[in-house]
């Protein structure tokens, strides 16, 4: 398993459209086969900056959603409110103390 973490930083007047988006979208994203885990962030210091924060089993469950009819449409409505190339990580869990 490993965490999807998506920067994405909107134009402030996209904002509410992003987030009726997302409601609309995200228990399809969540469910998805290979999707564990989703939470949407919003910056603390800059209301135009948000993250997605994801859990996939393995790298072909992302690859397979990021190849999906679900992501293009996602994609489509999403990027064009951008104020800043979105940025992407893929990260392994090292350690998790709860």
């Amino acid at each position: 398993m490993f965490t999807r973490i998506v920067k994405m930083q909107f134009e402030k007047e996209h904002i509410p459209a992003f987030l009726a988006n997302f409601e609309t979208v995200k228990e399809k994203i969540r469910a998805y086969p290979g999707c564990e885990f989703l939470e949407l962030y919003n910056d603390k210091n800059n209301e135009t900056i948000f993250f997605t924060y994801s859990r996939w089993n393995d790298e072909n469950d992302l690859e397979n959603y990021r190849n999906s009819e679900l992501f293009k449409e996602v994609w489509s409505v999403t990027k064009p409110m951008f104020k800043e190339k979105a940025e992407a990580w893929s990260v392994d869990t090292l350690h998790s103390l709860k």
